[in-house]
């Protein structure tokens, strides 16, 4: 058994990690079945996905905030340095895959002409001009991050996972 002298995240790390992973993981399999139909409860749909997707880009400042403030748990001292490595290559990934769904939905609404409504609440304001082009590529930008994303959270989990069953470390236990 390899044994880390890991301690666990602090409390706000831990509910920052679990609570976004729930919105993101919702709100691609949401992105997903938006594309897939035209049924009535599409309009309600793609609401609660941009007024989600402004939520999880206030998140990643908070948590990046958060990230800042604190040393993460050190990873088991005779992990190969290319695990590291990885580890470390698919948190950036991740962190930017957090920031560029948002922004790029964000831009494909304002490249489209259309203000992003957040739960009702307030508008956020246009970020580029109408454009169809840019809107193009914003919503191909979008997609194709979306999938990537997909990518990495399955990367993610397969090494939480290998952490957990196979190493038998604390990597795991330290975001529980």
């Amino acid at each position: 058994m390899n044994k880390s002298s890991a301690v666990k995240y602090p409390i706000t790390a831990r509910l920052l990690h679990w609570v976004m992973a729930v919105i993101i993981l919702s709100m691609l399999f949401l992105g997903v079945s938006m594309i897939q139909s035209f049924a009535p409860w599409q309009n309600v749909a793609l609401s609660l996905h941009k007024s989600f997707g402004t939520l999880v880009f206030i998140l990643v400042g908070v948590r990046l905030i958060n990230r800042l403030l604190f040393k993460p748990p050190a990873l088991p001292s005779d992990l190969p340095h290319w695990q590291a490595f990885a580890g470390r290559a698919t948190h950036v990934l991740l962190y930017t895959a957090m920031i560029a769904m948002p922004l790029s939905g964000w831009l494909m609404q304002s490249a489209a002409g259309l203000e992003v409504s957040v739960f009702g609440l307030f508008n956020l304001p246009l970020i580029a001009p109408e454009n169809i082009k840019l809107y193009s590529l914003s919503r191909e930008l979008h997609g194709l991050t979306a999938w990537l994303f997909f990518g990495l959270i399955l990367l993610h989990i397969a090494a939480a996972l290998y952490h957990k069953l196979i190493r038998r470390d604390d990597v795991l236990d330290s975001m529980l």
